[in-house]
């Protein structure tokens, strides 16, 4: 709900890329000729979205699973919604699996997968607004 608040209208986004990056969470890039060096996260855009979003990848550390609250909220809704939640699920916690085995520090693994987070909620707001208009 934070996200559909604060963003409003997502089909404003061409791409879930550039929703990442107006909320902060693509790496700042140091490039001269031919070199490219990336940093840490830019950080512009709203704050409290960005935390919301980092704070919800925490939960694909868990193996993907569709029951309890999730299975309740899925009820009734389309089958782009069904597929892209399943879709996310597998994805998100492969992606935190990979990250960690490689040794990355959890915030910044959390960040990684919430930024990801951004493509899937960008795919399903658009599909509902196009839907609704």
């Amino acid at each position: 709900m934070t996200l559909v608040v604060e963003i409003g209208n997502f089909e404003r986004f061409r791409s879930p890329a550039q929703l990442m990056s107006y909320l902060g969470l693509v790496p700042r890039e140091y490039s001269s000729g031919a070199s490219t060096k990336r940093g840490s996260l830019t950080k512009v855009g709203n704050s409290g979205v960005r935390r919301a979003l980092v704070e919800s990848a925490w939960s694909y550390r868990h193996r993907p699973a569709v029951k309890g609250d999730l299975a309740v909220r899925l009820e009734g809704q389309s089958a782009h919604v069904h597929e892209t939640s399943w879709k996310a699920q597998e994805r998100l916690h492969s992606k935190y699996l990979k990250l960690v085995r490689r040794g990355k520090h959890r915030k910044l693994t959390m960040a990684a997968v919430g930024r990801e987070l951004v493509g899937f909620i960008w795919s399903i707001a658009v599909d509902a607004e196009q839907r609704m208009a």
